[in-house]
């Protein structure tokens, strides 16, 4: 090793590591498949409040990632350096519905397959996984569930207003119920025969009722 072998900078030597040509196809294919993952999330969005932020984000993920894997793909070294560098970051956001960390990991995934040279199998896995979202996603079920908040003044109203919706409705769940002087608060899950709710007026009208709310949900429930 010579002295200007010391100072040497292999700085300039990767430059060419990565043709212009080489990433400019694979950023501009990593955007149209990051505006594919953006629609489908769009399209398949269930939540109570819609980001379209979190949409964009998904796109310069795909595009992050692969001009991410470009760089590791050309240098061993560096691949190693990267590791260790990211292996340091931690992400804070709640991620607030379970299906967004499906299109987060979608995002990645793909910019990963681009990156690596892996055309055919962005393109059909997207189609193929855009299908299968559309398809699962936006299925209506069959049974549109509700909840219930039942307000009454003691356990004799209460005992009338369970045989009374034992008749009207098709299942009837309590989920939680709490108590206090005078007033008793039920919480049910209820499936409905069919689309009439004529049945809430007859519930309030009651006697010992104080106040019937129904409120169509998504089936989850934390409690």
């Amino acid at each position: 090793m010579t002295f200007n072998d010391i100072f040497k900078s292999s700085f300039l030597e990767n430059v060419t590591s990565v043709s212009i040509l080489d990433m400019a196809i694979a950023l501009a294919l990593s955007f149209g498949l990051g505006v594919f993952i953006f629609f489908v999330y769009k399209k398949t969005y269930r939540g109570v409040m819609y980001s379209s932020g979190f949409g964009v984000t998904l796109i310069a993920l795909t595009m992050i990632t692969t001009l991410v894997i470009l760089a590791v793909t050309s240098n061993v070294v560096l691949s190693l350096g990267m590791v260790g560098a990211l292996s340091i970051v931690r992400f804070r956001t709640a991620i607030k519905e379970p299906l967004d960390i499906a299109f987060l990991f979608w995002a990645i995934a793909a910019g990963n397959v681009l990156a690596a040279g892996m055309i055919p199998l962005a393109v059909r896995g997207r189609v193929i996984l855009g299908a299968v979202l559309l398809v699962f996603v936006n299925k209506k079920s069959h049974c549109v569930p509700y909840m219930l908040v039942v307000q009454c003044d003691g356990y004799e109203s209460e005992k009338a207003a369970a045989a009374f919706l034992e008749k009207a409705v098709k299942r009837c769940t309590v989920k939680s119920k709490s108590a206090s002087q005078g007033c008793i608060e039920l919480n049910m899950d209820v499936r409905l025969k069919d689309e009439n709710t004529d049945f809430i007026n007859g519930l309030s009208g009651m006697n010992g009722i104080k106040s019937a709310v129904l409120v169509s949900y998504n089936g989850d429930y934390m409690g």
